[in-house]
């Protein structure tokens, strides 16, 4: 998992990662600059040093591309299948569309897919419309956790949100004020079923 990091940090080793996969070797601290518009290699070089405390990437003393990923680098990336709505509910498209160049180990997964995010009804919770909601498969989540969900009806439903339950319902809270929760009761809360839990969010230059 990525929860211990900051944003900053965790775009750091999405690029580590993505080069990795896609040139089989490591990049250099000016091609990190360059790729996040940075000028300067010192923030870069504690960020880097940070990751290496915390274990998430491996270092060589006197190699230029020694920063790398530190663990197994299969090449495998996240599968964007479609878009969900962070507004009201939203088809949910099942067809893939191409491997995003992050490997699922990055969001602590062996699987996960990835989603459009489409509105504004997260945004408290940093999560923009065109983002990509990274979902990790799962039935349950605990309550305050943001889990992509869909509602049975017509049509198969999805959109992501806070899930709150309690004995008798299950609430799905948005993280905007704008929005009222959508709130199921009884009976109604068979139709609700958890998709997978968000494990992090990309979000594209």
């Amino acid at each position: 998992m990525t929860s211990d990091l900051t944003p900053r940090q965790v775009s750091v080793l999405e690029y580590v990662v993505a080069f990795q996969q896609e040139h089989r070797m490591a990049p250099t601290v000016r091609e990190i600059c360059a790729h996040l518009g940075l000028s300067g290699p010192a923030g870069i070089h504690r960020i880097l040093n940070v990751l290496k405390d915390k274990g998430y990437i491996l270092a060589e003393p006197g190699k230029k591309r020694s920063w790398r990923f530190s663990k197994e680098n299969t090449g495998k990336g996240i599968p964007l299948v479609g878009t969900i709505a962070a507004g009201v509910p939203l088809e949910a498209i099942e067809n893939f569309e191409e491997e995003l160049a992050i490997s699922p180990i990055t969001f602590g997964c062996d699987n996960c897919f990835g989603l459009h995010i489409n509105g504004d009804s997260m945004i408290e919770a940093h999560i923009l419309d065109g983002d990509l909601a990274i979902i990790r498969p799962q039935r349950q989540v605990e309550n305050g956790e943001i889990a992509a969900v869909t509602v049975e009806g017509t049509l198969p439903e999805a959109t992501l949100k806070i899930v709150h339950r309690d004995q008798h319902s299950m609430s799905l809270v948005p993280a905007n004020s704008a929005y009222a929760p959508l709130i199921f009761k009884g009976p109604q809360r068979k139709h609700v079923a958890i998709i997978g839990k968000l494990v992090g969010v990309v979000r594209r230059c």
